[in-house]
């Protein structure tokens, strides 16, 4: 600290020389101080005495000392709160709550010390308990385990509750019933072409298989079949063995159901680009369209489909033996064509959608204009074609 070149003594005796009636510009000269020096000295010690000087200064350090002293107990106070930092204001509560009752401080110190407003302290909520509300999305969400908040949102209003989406986040986030995203591979970046989305059912299906295996470690595949107009799940076998002619056959059947499709697109597994298949497209009258080889991102509708089936049933489900995978899956097949909320569908049910599915105009204007739309993905290089030749030539 710098220390002064004059006392309190000797600043109150050139005050009293400028009372006796020595100008500024005089006692600047005689004392080598500037004027600005001599009107904050006045400001400061004018009318003041010696001794009222000396008492004044031992009160500014006394102040000092005590401004100083407030301060470490502060450090030391803040120093011992629990917990993380102080940031939402439910944790500066508790925070000055503990300096309260802990160190003996008042509200306003406590305040101060944390940085927060008083008003923040005294404030009650005025919002409901929300208990039944925040009772029944944990009951829905233990059972649908993989479903967020937007779709645990669909199934409350369905059930009766109004509440807005921003509240039910909150609580969701209160609940900490956030489903935890499983990690995925790196898929490499760049230009996407996207899919043109069927303006009716039965326009297209998509095909696919997945595997998953029982708890005694043996191996079986599901064949799902997709409808890309209405999202609905056609048929989900299965068995151990899936052959090109037990998919024809299951085909044939989803025809007697629901009528043929106009195409059938699927990748260039070995069951699908078998003699069987080709048998049964040529002879059912239905393009096959094969993607390219190393590209399920043309075929995205059943790829998203197996991901969600991978996702809330087979990752959650330990299956003994076959026929518990076939009744399970038959449940949830139902489930999700006619209760789980679609986010593409606008939050209806697939056989919703499908009750109320219109061609869409613009799609049928450019029908009209004699312009077909853009293909769904680029022709695949082997197995492209279902023609009579390749059936003769094997």
């Amino acid at each position: 600290m710098k220390r002064n070149r004059f006392t309190e003594e000797q600043i109150i005796g050139i005050l009293k020389e400028h009372e006796a009636g020595v100008s500024v510009a005089d006692l600047c000269r005689n004392h080598g101080v500037s004027d600005a020096s001599i009107y904050k000295w006045k400001a400061k010690f004018g009318g003041m005495e010696v001794s009222e000087a000396k008492r004044l200064r031992t009160l500014e350090d006394a102040r000092l000392k005590r401004l100083l002293a407030d301060a470490m107990l502060d450090n030391a106070a803040l120093k011992d709160l629990p917990g993380k930092e102080v940031v939402m204001p439910a944790g500066k509560r508790k925070a000055v709550a503990h300096l309260v009752d802990a160190h003996g401080m008042s509200e306003r110190r406590a305040c101060k010390a944390i940085g927060c407003c008083r008003m923040t302290i005294r404030y009650r909520t005025t919002r409901a308990d929300d208990a039944a509300l925040r009772q029944r999305m944990r009951a829905i969400a233990e059972v649908r385990r993989r479903f967020g908040y937007r779709r645990l949102h669909v199934l409350l209003k369905r059930e009766g509750y109004l509440v807005n989406h921003k509240k039910l986040f909150r609580l969701y986030r209160k609940e900490r019933l956030a489903v935890r995203r499983r990690g995925g591979r790196k898929r490499a970046l760049g230009t996407r072409a996207p899919m043109v989305v069927p303006i009716a059912p039965n326009d297209r299906w998509s095909l696919d298989f997945v595997s998953d295996q029982l708890t005694d470690g043996r191996r079986f595949r599901i064949l799902t079949v997709v409808d890309e107009c209405t999202r609905e799940c056609l048929s989900l076998v299965a068995d151990t063995s899936l052959s090109g002619s037990r998919v024809a056959r299951e085909l044939d059947r989803l025809i007697i159901e629901r009528g043929k499709p106009k195409m059938v697109v699927s990748d260039n597994g070995t069951e699908l680009t078998s003699n069987a298949i080709l048998t049964w497209a040529d002879q059912s009258r239905v393009a096959w369209h094969y993607i390219a080889p190393g590209k399920p991102t043309q075929n995205a509708f059943i790829e998203s489909f197996n991901g969600r089936l991978r996702d809330e049933l087979l990752n959650e489900t330990l299956f003994t033996s076959l026929a518990q995978a076939r009744v399970e899956l038959g449940h949830w097949r139902i489930d999700y064509n006619d209760t789980r909320p679609h986010s593409r569908l606008g939050w209806k049910t697939p056989s919703e959608f499908a009750c109320t599915c219109n061609p869409r105009r613009d799609l049928a204007l450019r029908y009209a204009d004699g312009s077909a739309p853009a293909p769904v993905a680029t022709t695949a290089h082997s197995g492209k074609s279902n023609s009579r030749g390749e059936l003769r030539t094997g």
